[in-house]
């Protein structure tokens, strides 16, 4: 399938976009990790466009990311980043997808931050047709910056939510993410697919981390899972 790709402006934000030639009636809004909107992130955002669905970035750092920062000075930039604010720039994405880019459903997906940021998104806007939240960084204790509990918000999810954990993730804790499956599986709608990966650390999903073995198998079950999972979505 041939795809457009292009950098965007959304008011006051900059977005990586990738769809179909022509768009598509389904989107989705990637949520990236600490690295922003680096090759990865457009990596996925070009296979979602190849399965017929409108990809949408929003860039965390607002033009920072891995392709002209640090890693060390991406993290820097972490303790600034509030959730209202982040969460008023992904809703204004998500507005975007809905209306001029001509999309009639969207979901979203998130990795590490971008994982909680999908749930705290979903919490709070019931037109997400669907949530993927891979390895969501939710530390105990939160961060100042952290002003939602997003533990405590998933149960207000109504969207089906697929979230993968790696069971050796040193961000998140066991205790943490037992919490959040009995907040999502609470729910009176909206299905919980847990993928659980034992060895895999957090991160696995970044093709960085492949060199790891059991990150490179972890990944190379989930995905495919994830985006079928991704097609059920499609308006």
């Amino acid at each position: 399938m041939s795809i457009e790709t292009s950098t965007v402006r959304v008011g006051d934000l900059s977005a990586y976009l990738a769809r179909p030639a022509g768009g598509s009636a389904s989107g989705m809004l990637l949520l990236p990790m600490i690295t922003g909107v680096g090759p990865q992130v457009r990596a996925w955002a070009d296979e979602l466009a190849g399965r017929g669905i409108t990809a949408l970035a929003w860039e965390v750092f607002h033009g920072a990311s891995i392709d002209n920062t640090s890693r060390e000075d991406l993290g820097k930039k972490l303790g600034d980043l509030r959730d209202e604010t982040a969460l008023a720039e992904q809703t204004a994405l998500l507005d975007h997808l809905l209306g001029e880019l001509g999309c009639t459903s969207a979901g979203v997906i998130g990795w590490c931050l971008g994982g909680r940021f999908a749930l705290l998104l979903a919490a709070r806007d019931r037109r997400l047709s669907g949530v993927v939240a891979y390895h969501p960084t939710i530390r105990v204790p939160a961060p100042p910056n952290h002003d939602l509990d997003a533990v405590a918000l998933a149960a207000e999810i109504t969207a089906p939510v697929l979230v993968a954990y790696p069971e050796a993730d040193a961000v998140v804790s066991h205790e943490t993410f037992a919490r959040l499956q009995t907040a999502l599986q609470s729910r009176p709608r909206g299905a919980t697919f847990t993928q659980h990966f034992p060895g895999a650390e957090h991160g696995f999903s970044n093709s960085e981390r492949h060199g790891t073995a059991v990150n490179a198998d972890a990944f190379a079950l989930s995905w495919p899972q994830a985006l079928a999972f991704l097609d059920t979505l499609k308006g």
